[in-house]
């Protein structure tokens, strides 16, 4: 009830975003299907956006998610399933030729190495090119005004298995004070205010904003309008 009177209250949509649903116990999915059955997108008046994001590799039909995913009653409320794949080799070079200012034929060899690697996945991309710019593997070249890179290099580079893995990496190498402003900082969910973390700062008695700039220079946190 509280969903529906808030969403056909207001003029703005209530939305609500839930991650990794594949992980979902039976419990947590229940209650979302109330949410979208009862109180909200089932009400000719409410004005509720679901947005869920799960790993489709990661359920079965024995998954309470797929079970939900299957029912005929979220049909009926205007579903939709948004599949999102991994860049294809081609679109990797474009998306490498347009960063490095450099036409596509000049970047093949470099985005051919990262297709390999990466598999195409676009967080695992760009946090692989973040690195090989720290390692000086890719660097620009004040005498040839381009990027340069070293094949050799980049190709006998150890990679993790997966993106969760290199995110882990990239935090362990942080040093101790950069990790403990950022476990301060995970609890206030995905987003901060910096005049919010100036106060935890003097609450705290601690340092976090110029620890938090060492984790978006790593490429770990980004600074956006304030927050």
């Amino acid at each position: 009830r509280f969903v529906e009177v808030i969403s056909s209250t207001f003029a703005s949509t209530v939305t609500l975003c839930l991650d990794d649903l594949q992980w979902a116990d039976s419990a947590s999915i229940a209650a979302v299907n109330q949410l979208l059955l009862a109180g909200g997108i089932a009400s000719q008046h409410a004005k509720f956006f679901f947005l869920g994001c799960y790993r489709e590799g990661e359920t079965d039909n024995c998954n309470p998610l797929w079970k939900t995913l299957c029912n005929n009653d979220l049909v009926n409320a205007r579903s939709t399933d948004v599949k999102l794949d991994c860049m294809d080799e081609e679109t990797l070079t474009t998306m490498v030729s347009e960063t490095l200012c450099l036409l596509p034929r000049l970047t093949r060899c470099l985005s051919s190495i990262i297709y390999r690697k990466t598999k195409g996945n676009p967080l695992f991309v760009s946090q692989l090119m973040i690195s090989l710019g720290k390692e000086g593997l890719l660097r620009p070249s004040l005498s040839r005004r381009r990027w340069e890179w070293d094949k050799e290099k980049i190709q006998c580079q150890k990679l993790p298995d997966d993106v969760a893995m290199f995110f882990t990496n990239s935090i362990e190498a942080l040093s101790e004070d950069v990790k403990a402003s950022l476990c301060v900082l995970s609890c206030f969910g995905s987003s901060a205010e910096t005049a919010f973390i100036k106060t935890l700062e003097r609450l705290l008695q601690k340092t976090l904003l110029s620890n938090l700039d060492a984790a978006v220079e790593e490429g770990l946190l980004d600074n956006k309008d304030g927050r």
